[in-house]
């Protein structure tokens, strides 16, 4: 007993690990609820377009000497819009425009990454640098992810049913187009939040794997919601600690720990649909 209580206090022994604790978990929350209505619009490679196209944005405000998550957000904030003009003015599917834009993004910030002389902290951007988040670091994605948190919370039925059914939601006075490009930049913040944690490489996965964990388990909203946070959270908090003492990087973990959350959820729902086939069948018979 002493060795599991010791296993869990002595990586929070240290302020930075405290620190990259209490961040990871409020990243957590966030990618957590936005994650759900990614599942459910079914925004999977946007999420992993917009992550993978911050970085010419990062690029550029490293060499201009701006805030890093300054150039993130305005590069993802191009791609949002780059994407949105290009499939309502072309007769290419939204899919294939997004694998281009995002692409051709990536590949350019790549190109930049490589000429510029940078030092390690750039190096980061790509996998995460959790243990190098300062406070003022701390404060920048405290600030995003309460503004996140604060919209995603008054705004959540007109986001929920513009997921569900966009021309409903015009029928009773919403606006799709602009519900479409709030959700975008809600996206792009919540990226620009995470890439500190697991990198614009990993982003996505943090963005997907908690809302397609809750969906495995539920059909109500609000309880998949809830199911999200609670393995989003539990994940990013085991993951950090397992770094610890693995001597790991912190987003790698996170990341696995989802993943196996994922295959267990899912061997969970294949396991009670199992279990109910035979139920209804004697109900049927009956």
């Amino acid at each position: 007993m002493d060795m599991l209580i010791n296993w869990f206090a002595e990586p929070l022994s240290y302020p930075f690990m405290q620190m990259a604790l209490f961040t990871a978990i409020i990243v957590a929350i966030v990618c957590a609820i936005l994650s759900c209505y990614l599942v459910l619009k079914g925004w999977s490679l946007m999420g992993d377009a917009i992550s993978h196209a911050v970085l010419p944005g990062i690029v550029v405000a490293y060499i201009s000497g701006l805030p890093l998550m300054f150039g993130a957000f305005l590069s993802g904030l191009f791609c949002s819009l780059a994407i949105g003009y290009l499939k309502e003015n072309s007769r290419i599917k939204e899919d294939t425009v997004m694998g281009i834009v995002f692409s051709g993004m990536f590949a350019f910030g790549l190109v930049l990454f490589v000429k510029v002389e940078s030092d390690q902290h750039l190096t980061h951007v790509l996998f995460g640098n959790l243990l190098g988040v300062g406070f003022n670091d701390f404060l920048q994605i405290m600030i995003i992810s309460i503004m996140i948190f604060m919209i995603m919370l008054l705004k959540r039925r007109d986001f929920l049913l513009f997921c569900f059914d966009p021309s409903h939601a015009r029928v009773v006075g919403l606006s799709p187009r602009v519900l479409h490009y709030g959700l975008l930049i809600l996206l792009a913040l919540t990226i620009v939040a995470a890439m500190q944690v697991v990198g614009v490489i990993l982003v996505v996965a943090m963005l997907i794997s908690p809302g397609i964990t809750a969906f495995m388990l539920t059909k109500k909203f609000d309880t998949m919601i809830a199911i999200a946070m609670l393995s989003s959270v539990l994940s990013s908090f085991l993951g950090t600690l397992i770094s610890f003492h693995l001597n790991a990087d912190i987003g790698p973990c996170i990341i696995l720990l989802q993943a196996v959350i994922f295959v267990l959820a899912l061997l969970y729902s294949k396991f009670k649909i199992q279990q109910i086939q035979p139920l209804k069948k004697l109900k049927s018979a009956v």
